[in-house]
């Protein structure tokens, strides 16, 4: 049975996270690796996807954040309810949340419009279910060009990246990705910025806790934000209430663009509805739902 949270709890969590000082964010710019010592961020692409919770938990409970680049419409639709919850939850839990573009389509192949498409869809989706406005965006496949970085910066997003790939991905096998964390670690590297699939289900059913109990003792586990120093989110405010509008229909199918096809889908922009924190503070009152998958 899964635990849902009401709305005032997320509420809650967004009030303890807060915004941080000026002095914590910076203009965007490019980031390839962690800037602070004896530091190690573990970042997942492509969900939300059915291992998020059970990524969120394992890392809750060693005591260490992740770091979550979500896709709007990639293995699952991100406005599934069970999705919307895990999102919440994860959030509620510390971890970093980020934009992965709507459809996961590579931003090089696509046109200004196509480009901005995506990120507006994304950055639409984490207003609407977290109410935060995210600063990092990671361009699927790391595929990137002056064009997608300019975009990015006019959004205010920094591009996110990493130095180290488990390759998890794209077939490795378990042993494959553990002998990457173990160079890590026998290298005695400073930092570690590592790329890791939340879809793969070896990668939460075993490559987590490797990475969890090969890490933890020399290094700090941290969101990729705390780990380059920056504000993770551009703002923080209200997460809204879901509606008929939350949905995949008649949005870029994986892979996919708008403006294309026999019947293209019109190319939206500009800047998602905002919704301001309110001064109070919320109580903590999460719900339960039972028989929820």
């Amino acid at each position: 049975m899964y635990r849902r949270l009401a709305l005032s709890t997320l509420l809650a969590a967004s009030a303890v996270l807060g915004r941080p000082s000026l002095g914590y964010r910076t203009t965007p710019q490019v980031y390839e690796a962690c800037i602070n010592p004896n530091q190690i961020a573990l970042t997942f692409d492509d969900g939300p996807y059915i291992h998020l919770r059970s990524i969120s938990d394992q890392f809750t409970a060693a005591g260490a954040k992740a770091t979550f680049f979500f896709n709007g419409n990639n293995y699952d639709c991100i406005y599934a309810a069970d999705r919307i919850a895990d999102i919440r939850y994860a959030y509620a839990a510390g971890h970093m949340i980020g934009s992965h573009t709507w459809s996961h389509a590579d931003l090089t192949e696509l046109s200004t419009a196509q480009i901005q498409d995506g990120m507006f869809r994304m950055e639409e989706a984490l207003s609407r279910i977290l109410g935060v406005s995210p600063a990092f965006m990671r361009p699927p496949f790391g595929s990137y060009n002056d064009n997608v970085q300019s975009i990015a910066f006019g959004r205010g997003q920094s591009l996110a990246l990493w130095d180290t790939d488990t390759e998890d991905a794209d077939g490795a096998t378990v042993a494959f990705s553990e002998s990457v964390y173990n160079q890590v670690a026998t290298s005695k590297a400073k930092n570690a910025l590592i790329l890791e699939h939340e879809t793969v289900n070896t990668t939460d059913s075993k490559l987590v806790q490797y990475a969890l109990s090969l890490f933890r003792e020399r290094y700090k586990l941290v969101t990729l934000a705390e780990c380059v120093g920056v504000n993770p989110y551009q703002a923080i405010g209200v997460p809204q209430e879901q509606s008929a509008s939350w949905t995949c229909s008649g949005t870029p199918k994986p892979g996919k663009a708008c403006g294309t096809g026999s019947k293209p889908i019109t190319c939206e922009t500009g800047t998602p509805v905002f919704v301001s924190a309110s001064t109070s503070t919320p109580t903590l009152t999460p719900t339960h739902r039972a028989n929820s998958p």
